[in-house]
């Protein structure tokens, strides 16, 4: 284990410092300084190695958390690293993007605070870039067997580079033009720069997976022709389709969804030319939703320059502590203040939008809200309790509903489920033969470390299916939920 009395010693839980406000706002670099490597072998001796590591439980992925906390903490940073891979394919995203439920699970936070578990892992993958020690791994012989793997979020990728590694040749397909998904248009650089995604995909490449940015199946290749063209397929689209805000005002000029103001963002932040772009400079912004979404568009909107920004949240402000119905190791629900939250704007809770009010050249001017108020269950906006706010540009970030279906459904016969999701069977399989789902696609809305783990386990049952057998790992199953964590 790591230093054995560490969590006696360093009780404190230290992190790196963000950039100061004023600073990050002005650029597109990500928040965080440097982390101090005495600090980091510091903060990895506080792993107990428990007897029952429940990070192991709180992480869909399995992560083998205590052995390269002890690695770090010896200074074994190659062996670290082996460690890593071992479960996750993408530390460098997770370690930056994932809410880290195995933080919420670590026994040391019964009482202290948790194991900085997310940035010891992040801190493992840079170094190891750092050192040329992130490798292609091709395969040692080929199969002859050929897989489509559609959409190249984390999901798609993670299964296509298991496949690949398995001795497939592997095709990915992106309708957007450069590959990446939400990774790359739905993720603002100040959270991840692209520099890492671009890393990854160069080692898979070199690995012999291929890549097709610019073709959207279901309508330059129809769904039937790809599946008649390759052994197996893989839908890996995530949940695309905004969930709409059906109230008076709708289609009033400058009222957006979330990912069409961020898209625009991400492509002329990567020096793309955007006509026509949506901004948030010098504009007063409401985004609706508090979600990870919702943080994106509030720190994409300072960046732009924003007059003033406010984040309208329709339920109660969570508590500041873990709260008795979520006890230890569920995931809580605790109010949480983002590197975008602290970045300025205003949060409002139990609010409701009740109506879009616009000017006579049919702009949006203003948002009429609610109170909310609970009648049977259900959230309503409060009567008597209506007040106008003023709003240049309103954001809605209320999450997904779910893939796009029709193409699936008309081409190949896919069916769906009640809450919207590609149908599938314990084995990822859909009700199309040979036809593979994996990630939002499948499961609904959820974490970026569900989806790399869902994309490992549909791989293994991709190769079982082509090859008989497989000795790919498989960590979840799709009716696998982690405690506290039921899929969005």
């Amino acid at each position: 284990m790591a230093d054995p009395k560490g969590f006696l010693k360093v009780t404190d839980r230290e992190l790196p410092p963000r950039r100061p406000v004023p600073v990050r706002i002005m650029d597109w670099k990500e928040v965080y300084e440097p982390g101090d490597s005495a600090v980091l072998r510091r903060q990895a001796g506080r792993c107990m190695d428990c007897g029952v590591p429940f990070c192991h439980q709180g992480c869909p992925l399995g992560n083998l958390i205590p052995e390269w906390n002890d690695l770090t903490w010896r200074g074994e940073g190659r062996s670290a690293i082996e460690r890593l891979h071992a479960t996750n394919n993408f530390p460098e995203f997770t370690g930056r993007l994932c809410p880290a439920p195995c933080e919420s699970s670590c026994v040391l936070g019964i009482n202290q605070p948790a194991v900085t578990i997310k940035q010891i892992e992040v801190s493992i993958i840079d170094e190891a870039f750092s050192n040329g020690w992130v490798e292609a791994e091709p395969p040692g012989r080929l199969t002859g067997k050929t897989v489509a793997v559609v959409g190249s979020g984390p999901a798609g990728l993670a299964a296509a580079q298991q496949l690949t590694r398995a001795g497939h040749t592997v095709a990915v397909f992106e309708r957007d033009d450069r590959i990446g998904g939400l990774l790359r248009y739905g993720i603002p650089d100040f959270k991840m720069e692209k520099k890492h995604l671009e890393s990854r995909l160069r080692q898979m490449r070199d690995e012999g997976t291929r890549f097709r940015a610019g073709v959207e199946i279901g309508k330059d290749i129809s769904w039937g022709d790809l599946r008649a063209r390759y052994d197996a397929v893989v839908i890996a689209t995530g949940a695309t389709l905004p969930r709409e805000l059906a109230i008076p005002g709708r289609d009033l000029a400058g009222v957006h969804f979330a990912m069409e103001y961020l898209v625009e963002s991400n492509k002329a932040v990567a020096g793309d030319a955007v006509p026509h772009q949506i901004s948030a400079e010098g504009k007063h912004v409401i985004v609706i939703g508090g979600g990870d979404t919702g943080a994106d568009c509030i720190g994409t909107a300072h960046r732009h320059g924003a007059l003033s920004v406010t984040n309208l949240a329709i339920g109660k402000q969570p508590p500041g502590e873990r709260p008795e119905h979520q006890p230890w190791p569920m995931s809580p629900t605790v109010f949480e203040v983002s590197s975008a939250h602290e970045e300025g704007g205003e949060r409002a809770f139990l609010a409701s939008t009740v109506e879009f009010l616009g000017n006579e050249a049919g702009e949006v001017r203003a948002l009429r809200v609610a109170e909310t108020e609970f009648v049977d269950g259900r959230r309503v906006p409060k009567s008597g309790t209506e007040r106008e706010i003023p709003a240049d540009l309103v954001l809605i970030a209320m999450g997904f509903t779910g893939p796009e279906r029709s193409q699936l459904e008309d081409q190949i016969g896919a069916q769906f489920t009640d809450r919207g999701n590609v149908r599938r069977e314990e084995d990822y399989q859909t009700t199309a033969p040979g036809v593979f789902v994996a990630g939002d696609a499948g499961r609904g809305q959820s974490l970026i470390v569900w989806a790399i783990a869902e994309g490992r386990a549909a791989a293994a049952s991709v190769d079982a299916y082509l090859m008989g057998q497989t000795q790919l790992p498989s960590p979840v199953r799709p009716t696998d939920i982690a405690i506290g964590l039921q899929p969005a």
